[in-house]
């Protein structure tokens, strides 16, 4: 493949649009794309690679795991909690609407 020049299109996942778009090369670093810009939104980011970035619920649950690996405690599945049945439910006295009629 011929070396990547300076507004050149590639392929990569926009973060702002979070989806794999076509993206301009802004910067190159050592013969490496270091900056893309959007050609759908204009964002300008890091080139991540077409790879899609981990989700924040997906890094805590693994530094989580490595924390737990870590103090040598096993994975244990947390056993649920037996939930007591709610109380009967006694409806309230029903107050009449409108105005109060006058005897």
């Amino acid at each position: 493949m011929d070396e990547l020049r300076l507004g050149d299109i590639i392929d990569d996942y926009c973060i702002k649009c979070r989806r794999l778009t076509n993206h301009a090369i802004v910067s190159i670093v050592e013969s490496e794309v270091a900056k893309v810009r959007c050609r759908s939104c204009y964002h300008d980011h890091t080139y991540l690679k077409e790879q899609i970035p981990p989700s924040k619920k997906d890094l805590k649950k693994a530094e989580l795991a490595a924390l737990q690996a870590a103090n040598g405690a096993e994975t244990e599945p947390v056993a649920a909690e037996v939930e007591e049945a709610p109380a009967e439910v006694v409806p309230a006295e029903k107050k009449p609407r409108g105005r109060a009629k006058k005897a």
